[in-house]
């Protein structure tokens, strides 16, 4: 078996186990951006298997041409196109394609990112335009083109894939750290906006994943702050869907940050300090934008 197929069939293990606590999404269609390679792709499998009529906006296109393979293989209704999520106009052309194909979305999970893994003064002008128009703007554009089907039928659910470093600034990830605060306040004031509309926000905050775009991150205390695996993230994303959980962070030591926000700043400087998570990038080589 390949890494993916490997990982996969880890996904799969435990998330049926509680099945008949869990909504039914047999039939329902979802979109994931960035769901060709990384944790996109392996919810993007599993979601299929579950039956959903999955949609993947990727610039992979070798990527996406792999996943409909692996799909085709097993009978599974799953397709992806080429988005630049960061091109307002191009998602709402692309949205409007697949609205016009499928019908509307039932699940949106906002995955698409990128990483320059640099010092702020090490960090181009268009590398930081480039985060922002990725892990910020875009969640606008995606969401806006699909958020009045949702409304209209009184039933939907928008995934917004955040990070750690959405919770609490990380040197060596300015612009990365700043435009996951900007997702979690996102996904946040979405909640509160649609309470009442039958749609639901959903924000996942995982600590650093063991994927290429992480590659080289450290921990300090592994045991507790773990460099997670590709497949558990995505098998509490798609966990968080079936139950409709509101938030999700993992791992359950990042929840910390929520008790330690009150106290001085100086002290709150010194656990993330001696907790080493100012020195998680110091050896990082990631996948860079």
């Amino acid at each position: 078996m390949t890494p993916n197929t490997v990982e996969f069939a880890l996904l799969g293990s435990g998330a049926l186990a509680h099945t008949e606590r869990m909504k039914s999404i047999n039939g329902s269609l979802a979109l994931i951006t960035g769901g060709a390679s990384g944790i996109g792709r392996l919810v993007a499998q599993d979601l299929a298997s579950r039956g959903v009529r999955v949609r993947v906006w990727d610039l992979n296109r070798q990527g996406i041409e792999e996943l409909e393979t692996w799909a085709a293989a097993r009978n599974l209704d799953l397709r992806g196109a080429s988005c630049d999520v960061s091109d307002r106009a191009a998602v709402y052309r692309s949205a409007r394609s697949l609205i016009d194909a499928d019908g509307e979305l039932d699940l949106l999970v906002n995955n698409a990112g990128v990483v320059s893994g640099q010092g702020l003064l090490e960090t181009s002008d268009e590398k930081i335009e480039k985060t922002m128009a990725v892990n910020t703007m875009a969640l606008f554009w995606v969401t806006k083109a699909f958020l009045p089907g949702m409304i209209a039928r009184k039933s939907g659910q928008i995934v917004t894939v955040a990070s750690a470093a959405g919770l609490i600034g990380v040197r060596g990830l300015v612009d990365y750290s700043a435009s996951k605060f900007a997702a979690v306040g996102f996904a946040e004031a979405l909640r509160m906006e649609h309470e009442k509309t039958g749609v639901l926000s959903t924000v996942v905050c995982p600590f650093f994943i063991d994927t290429g775009m992480f590659a080289g991150v450290a921990s300090r205390f592994p045991l507790l702050l773990p460099v997670l695996k590709p497949a558990f993230v995505a098998k509490r994303i798609v966990r968080a869907v079936l139950r409709r959980q509101k938030r999700v962070v993992l791992p359950w030591f990042v929840r910390t940050l929520f008790l330690l926000r009150p106290f001085p700043v100086g002290f709150f400087d010194a656990v993330a300090g001696f907790f080493g998570i100012n020195h998680s990038m110091d050896h990082f080589t990631g996948r860079k934008s």
